[in-house]
């Protein structure tokens, strides 16, 4: 990483990884223009990981006994091997960011998100992922995937300030 942005190293990963985190689940945040430009490479080399291993899953069946003794063949599917890797890899470059309760009812919102551990690592898995890669595969290009408006000065201490957001 190039820029220190006047941090220490703990400092700067930290504030890299709450600025990642907060990009991939709300898709747009405000910050300086120094701290959104060295955002950007690190939340496309999250996308670019994400890209490359999101078709990666394994089918397995599996043949179980019921109550009244009848087999039951189910098909499950896992991660593969480096999908799961990058799952890893992923966990350990955002926070766990949980899913947010709207304007539903509890039922309503434990049935939405019954058995996701990691919400965010789901939504880059499921939804931007896929999205980047009809992207790429369109323009024929990759990479690119964020964009960095600048604003002007911030009133307090003149600092320029910028948007940067998920194309």
């Amino acid at each position: 990483m190039p820029g220190k942005v006047g941090m220490t190293t703990t400092q700067r990963m930290a504030v890299l990884r709450n600025q990642a985190s907060n990009l991939l689940w709300y898709g747009r945040i405000e910050t300086t223009l120094g701290r959104a430009k060295e955002l950007r490479p690190y939340v496309e080399k999250i996308i670019t990981l994400a890209m490359n291993t999101y078709e990666d899953t394994v089918e397995t069946t599996v043949t179980t006994k019921d109550k009244k003794g009848k087999e039951v063949v189910s098909k499950i599917y896992k991660d593969g091997a480096k999908k799961l890797a990058a799952r890893r890899k992923i966990l350990t470059l955002t926070y766990d960011l949980q899913e947010q309760r709207g304007k539903e009812t509890m039922a309503e919102f434990k049935a939405r998100t019954a058995g996701v551990k990691h919400p965010l690592v789901e939504k880059i898995f499921n939804e931007i992922a896929p999205k980047y890669a009809q992207r790429a595969e369109e323009l024929g290009q990759r990479g690119g995937y964020t964009r960095i408006y600048q604003l002007g000065e911030r009133r307090g201490d003149a600092a320029p300030t910028a948007i940067i957001e998920l194309v």
